[in-house]
């Protein structure tokens, strides 16, 4: 077992770092309970297959194909658990594939996005919205967030490192009580900067 001494030092230079641990976000789906049961057959539950870093959430078992009016991808990961409102989640590549125009959005925010047809092994549904390429953002506890000055809805800077180093602009700051210190960028974001998954980056503060 960790020392108390230990456990402090290790919270002590989560507060005082600007370093973020990344998380590379792959396509995936959000569903809502309606649209679930209707790919899954009625009373469906997600079946959680792996945490996720941030609290609550996790990979689910459940896989579905979505389809666009040029092509399609099968085994597309849904993430639990279910939410209000059904949100794709794909990259700019991947929106070439499918023949759609996503916009660059916050989550949730879906007015005005593209629709996609959505098939599961017991049926399909086809949306009218809830297509997006997700912006990049940081989940930041409120705690440390608090301590260092952020507030959400900041846009911060991040700088990368190794031999892609970059810098990205426009980085959303996501600060609540039940989160954990993470950035999600996309697979394209990712291959661009040469990251993967637990890299860390680092917040530029001006």
């Amino acid at each position: 077992m960790k020392s108390m001494e230990n456990i402090l030092r290790e919270v002590l230079q989560e507060i005082i770092s600007d370093d973020v641990v990344v998380g590379v976000s792959n396509r995936h789906i959000h569903l809502s309970q309606d649209d679930l049961e209707i790919l899954f057959g009625a009373g469906h539950t997600l079946t959680r297959m792996k945490d996720m870093k941030q609290p609550g959430q996790y990979a689910a078992e459940e896989k579905v194909t979505i389809v666009g009016p040029k092509g399609k991808f099968d085994g597309v990961r849904v993430l639990g658990p279910v939410r209000k409102e059904t949100q794709v989640e794909i990259s700019i590549s991947d929106s070439f594939k499918l023949g759609v125009k996503p916009p660059v959005r916050e989550s949730g925010k879906l007015e005005g996005t593209p629709g996609i047809k959505i098939i599961g092994p017991k049926g399909e549904v086809i949306k009218d919205k809830g297509v997006i390429v997700a912006g990049r953002h940081i989940h930041m506890p409120k705690f440390i967030a608090d301590i260092r000055g952020y507030k959400d809805g900041d846009l911060v800077k991040v700088e990368t490192s190794g031999e892609r180093k970059t810098v990205f602009y426009n980085v959303l700051m996501r600060v609540g009580s039940n989160m954990a210190k993470e950035i999600h960028l996309d697979m394209d974001e990712a291959n661009a900067a040469g990251l993967k998954n637990n890299d860390f980056v680092k917040i530029i503060r001006d």
